[in-house]
């Protein structure tokens, strides 16, 4: 990760070395590192796609700062999905939910990245016993069985190992 000077440091400590330099740990030396470091790529299925950690870490997001993204990135529909998945593994409801509306998206680069999002989940016409694909399922629109609900969801993501969690989703 480049410092503040342009400089490559490992161990988060920031020591001369000029771009494109990578300190050693070990033994404190001076490494030249990769001119043009490799991309990542993350799989999904079958589907291999860009990194969307590469992309973020390029955007100009400084780690552990959250930032402001698009509610309609890839990233977070992703994000939201996860969450409306973990909220339907939880619920004791005889209908699938799946997101409506997503009115805010920060994401922080931890160990990985966390999303932090504020959405409107809303209950569909599908039935959980079905295992339907939420893509394939229309929004209620019968007066009694219609429900919205408001959501403050966390999710990690580390993309190397394919991981995301839901450890915070909070509905009311």
């Amino acid at each position: 990760m480049d410092g503040p000077s342009g400089y490559t440091a490992m161990g988060g400590e920031n020591r001369p070395g000029g771009p494109g330099t990578t300190l050693g740990a070990e033994a404190g030396g001076v490494i030249p590192g990769p001119r043009n470091p490799p991309q990542l790529t993350f799989l999904s299925g079958s589907v291999s796609r860009p990194d969307f950690c590469s992309q973020i870490l390029n955007s100009g997001v400084k780690p552990g700062f959250p930032k402001t993204i698009k509610t309609n990135d890839p990233d977070v529909l992703r994000a939201a999905r996860h969450s409306v998945e973990s909220f339907n593994n939880c619920s004791n409801d005889a209908f699938l939910f799946r997101e409506s509306h997503i009115s805010r998206a920060l994401v922080q680069i931890v160990k990985g990245l966390k999303f932090m999002l504020d959405l409107d989940i809303s209950r569909t016409t599908c039935k959980k016993t079905r295992h339907s694909s939420l893509d394939d399922c229309g929004f209620q629109t019968n007066r009694t069985l219609k429900q919205t609900l408001s959501c403050y969801s966390e999710v990690w993501v580390i993309p190397w190992l394919q991981s995301f969690k839901v450890p915070v989703l909070r509905c009311h």
